[in-house]
């Protein structure tokens, strides 16, 4: 039933909460009870996420709901709804993209500040961080608020920052459009898709299994052991050098190990990656040897934007 569907949203609370996909009665149960000091809002952004689109709701209890959402930069519109059954309602029906969700109410336009002007970057630095920008797009992983962080910090050396945080954003809002575009002709279940299948098989059989893992190899070994869940025997990530190499289109590198540190525990972890791989679709590379990492290859690495 559609209920039962994860809604294509991550929600935030004021509480501090962060949901990503809940369901429709998790939601329910979110605008249900605010209005206690503390919690009185929620923001909504979809998944993928658009720039400039998002819903949020206000709440004190014994008072109305204040329901806002934003479909573009240019159109931001408000209105006052009285229960929390309708303003849920309307809320899933935004999340589901329905028609007409909004058709039953009288929306007047929020105040907003007007766009900021933002200068040009000159044509070398804009292209330099444009290329920076669109690897890590690929690669698939950032947000667009760590994407913009890294595009500000890309060419800094010392005091000199070429790019502003406001041209970082924009830089980023108009490439992350543009792979949004890009991955709305994918077709089907993708590689990094399956690989996550793979991965959350690993750890429902007690392997501790993760994606894009720190930034290299000495950081990710010898922080895995903090991730490891109780009664895990083993592990399996990849870090971020080996994404970028799948996203270049090299295969991907898994690292993998026992956690009691001995041979002949790696192999049988190698094994099961191995086994779990080829399971979700995936080939492999590997003879065996714990000594030698496992390659993912031939590999399509079409990761979906969430942000």
């Amino acid at each position: 039933m559609e209920i039962d569907e994860g809604l294509s949203v991550k929600v935030e609370t004021e509480f501090g909460e962060r949901y990503a996909r809940p369901s429709e009665a998790q939601l329910r149960d979110l605008v249900g009870r605010l209005g206690e000091p503390g919690d009185n809002w929620l923001v909504m952004q979809r998944i993928p996420d658009v720039p400039d689109v998002f819903a949020q709701l206000w709440h004190e209890r014994g008072g109305d709901y204040q329901l806002e959402h934003r479909e573009s930069r240019e159109r931001f519109l408000g209105t006052i709804i009285p229960d929390a059954e309708t303003v849920a309602d309307a809320l899933v029906g935004w999340a589901r993209q329905r028609g007409g969700w909004d058709g039953r109410f009288g929306w007047t336009p929020v105040a907003a500040d007007p766009p900021e002007q933002v200068p040009e970057l000159p044509r070398a630095i804009r292209e330099e961080v444009e290329e920076r920008v669109r690897e890590l797009l690929r690669c698939g992983y950032d947000t667009r608020a760590t994407l913009a962080e890294a595009a500000e910090e890309y060419l800094v050396e010392g005091r000199k920052r070429p790019v502003s945080a406001a041209q970082a954003r924009e830089l980023v809002d108009r490439l992350w459009l543009e792979r949004l575009a890009e991955q709305a002709t994918w077709q089907g279940t993708t590689d990094p898709e399956r690989l996550t299948r793979a991965f959350e098989a690993l750890t429902a059989r007690g392997v501790t299994a993760r994606e894009d893992f720190a930034c290299c190899r000495n950081c990710g070994t010898a922080e895995i052991g903090a991730e490891r869940a109780e009664g895990d025997h083993g592990f399996v990530y990849f870090h971020s050098q080996c994404t970028e190499g799948a996203a270049a289109g090299h295969g991907l590198m898994l690292l993998y190990g026992g956690f009691d540190g001995s041979a002949e525990t790696t192999a049988a972890v190698g094994r099961e990656v191995v086994d779990a791989l080829t399971a979700a679709g995936l080939s492999t590379e590997w003879d065996g040897d714990p000594s030698r990492a496992i390659t993912v290859t031939p590999l399509t690495w079409e990761k979906r934007l969430e942000g």
